[in-house]
């Protein structure tokens, strides 16, 4: 066996932590830890993105996808700065990421080639854990501590590593030596429970609501279960963000879907009718479709205390674990409540469907994009990943693409950066490679950085025990970036190239599906789906149609507050109108 290095030790830190690849783009900076990655044979495994900005997306999405840590790679100067957009991502949507960026850096600091202060630039979205390694006896240590931080705090991490230290061997020391620290990889996070007290207030308030509203973030991933026995036991509807879309059954009568700009009516009619509000794990940024304030009486349960009040005033907050915190709640609230206002709830839900078929099956010119999104929830897998991007076509997700239970899906929530869908697809493949994808993505997004991308799947694909991985892209040919409700202009400068696709997979080995006729969208799908290869579909569609959210009945409530209107008066018109007509 050769002479162990830093980068071996590296190499074996994130054996420790159970990585099973990093995602990067080479350079000298980071050489020899690359060599050292390649070296191992695939465990862990070097993914060579075509750019560092996805490659910090591969990284992202590894842990939304896995509930893992996600690792990127990147040298100094600019292919630092490119790391940003995903570290972004992971921190806004609290996922845990490290990035160990490489320095090579020749003659007096301040002037040196690709210098940056890694410190400064990182400072932000790294909640200030930047660290240098300085040591070959301390870099176990500081690894571990990256790791550690990025999982306790779910939040992106980083660690700048010397190509000179990389390069140096490792000293046989003892961990009791001066100055160096017994490293211990891995530790559980803590069980959170809320105060016997305040799970009693939380019950309390609970039990007394009349017209119960549930809204759900990702932080119920886990707690399934728990959410819909709680919705039964007080006879509550349900609302999700969209990163909580994933985490119920969509078929369940009483789920009226996303709630907000991109969501449903039946879920905006739901905060609009509620006396109480139980929060689960969210933090859902769409603050205008919440209950007017006073309107409602509100528990919020969230494991992060500081989430807890910042987007509608909370008057017992439980911070805790969600589903332990639903089961002591659940054993506090005895009795059946009374159901008329689940049916109340149960018959938006069901007008708001057939109104989405509707929808969806409008004429447009030539295939309208709702249908696309329809078509896709008859044939969804149910098992895999989903990766939504940013654009028209999240619209589309959260109101038409039904989730079986069991489908994971993400999407850059919080941040909302275009071109993340494709990277993410990726990751969630070389996750569960035996699994199918589906990355749902604009002609944007595709342009931006997906053919890129589709370079990387190509070269991938062959080792996957399911080929499937389908790449929906829906061509509208809209430069905007701002969808439906306009008319495509006429003069070239203002619209998106129209590329070819379907055709440029075909160009790297992959299938190819092209669709502009409304009667085929199906077939295309069935095709996509059945593939022995990943697929790009394209499908051609209507930029005019529009993205506006249906009106909810009652979005006029809202308005009530322009002449000052006091929230007692709002309350009492809910409690007269949810009454007299069978409306929320």
């Amino acid at each position: 066996m050769g002479e162990r290095r830093v980068a071996d030790l590296v190499v074996e830190r994130l054996l420790a932590w159970r990585v099973p690849r990093a995602f990067g783009y080479p350079g000298e900076a980071i050489a020899p830890l690359i060599d050292a990655l390649e070296r191992t044979g695939g465990e862990p495994a070097f993914i060579p993105a075509r750019h560092e900005e996805t490659a910090s997306f591969m990284a992202t999405g590894h842990a939304k996808f896995t509930g893992g840590i996600g690792v990127c790679l990147a040298t100094q100067g600019p292919s630092a700065v490119q790391l940003l957009n995903g570290l972004y991502d992971a921190k806004l949507d609290s996922k845990p990421v490290v990035a160990i960026v490489g320095e090579d850096i020749s003659g007096p600091l301040g002037e040196a080639h690709q210098e940056i202060g890694l410190s400064r630039l990182f400072g932000d979205v790294c909640n200030q854990f930047v660290r240098y390694g300085r040591s070959p006896e301390h870099v176990a240590a500081l690894l571990d501590q990256a790791f550690r931080t990025a999982a306790a705090t779910r939040s992106p991490t980083c660690v700048v590593l010397p190509r000179q230290l990389q390069e140096a061997l490792v000293p046989d020391l003892q961990p009791s030596a001066v100055g160096v620290i017994t490293a211990t990889p891995g530790e559980p996070l803590a069980r959170v429970l809320p105060h016997e007290v305040d799970l009693d207030a939380a019950a309390q308030l609970l039990g007394g609501g009349q017209r119960v509203a549930i809204l759900v973030g990702q932080g119920g991933r886990d707690a399934a279960p728990e959410i819909i026995e709680m919705a039964d036991r007080l006879g509550a509807g349900v609302a999700t963000s969209l990163l909580g879309k994933p985490v119920l059954d969509e078929r369940l009568p009483f789920h009226t879907g996303v709630l907000g700009e991109v969501g449903t009516p039946a879920a905006a009619e739901l905060m609009g009718g509620c006396d109480t509000l139980l929060m689960v794990g969210t933090n859902d940024p769409w603050t205008d479709y919440f209950p007017m304030p006073e309107q409602a009486r509100t528990v919020q349960i969230d494991i992060d205390g500081r989430r807890i009040g910042t987007r509608y005033p909370a008057d017992v907050p439980l911070v805790g674990d969600a589903a332990e915190t639903l089961r002591a709640l659940l054993t506090r609230l005895h009795g059946r409540p009374e159901q008329r206002w689940r049916a109340t709830v149960e018959s938006s839900v069901d007008r708001w469907r057939q109104d989405a078929v509707e929808r969806a099956a409008a004429p447009a010119d030539p295939v309208n994009p709702q249908l696309v999104l329809q078509e896709l929830s008859a044939r969804m897998p149910g098992t895999g990943s989903v990766a939504v991007d940013v654009g028209s076509v999240l619209y589309w997700y959260a109101r038409h693409l039904a989730l079986p239970p069991g489908v994971n899906a993400q999407l850059c929530g919080t941040l909302g950066s275009m071109g993340c869908a494709l990277p993410y697809a990726v990751a969630a493949k070389l996750a569960a490679p035996d699994q199918p994808v589906i990355a749902l993505l604009g002609d944007g997004a595709m342009q931006l950085n997906g053919l890129a991308e589709l370079i990387t799947v190509s070269h991938h694909w062959q080792t996957w025990r399911d080929p499937r991985l389908v790449v929906l892209v829906l061509n509208n040919r809209d430069q905007s970036g701002l969808g439906g409700g306009r008319e495509t202009s006429s003069d070239p400068t203002q619209r998106r190239p129209d590329v070819p696709y379907a055709g440029w997979a075909r160009l790297l080995g992959l299938h190819g599906v092209r669709v502009d006729r409304p009667e085929l969208v199906g077939a295309a799908w069935d095709e996509a789906l059945a593939a022995d290869r990943p697929c790009v579909l394209e499908a051609v569609v209507d930029p005019a149609v529009s993205l506006a959210p249906p009106e909810p009945a009652f979005a006029d409530l809202r308005g009530l507050y322009a002449d000052g209107a006091p929230a007692r008066k709002v309350r009492e018109q809910v409690e007269v109108t949810a009454n007299a007509v069978d409306l929320v």
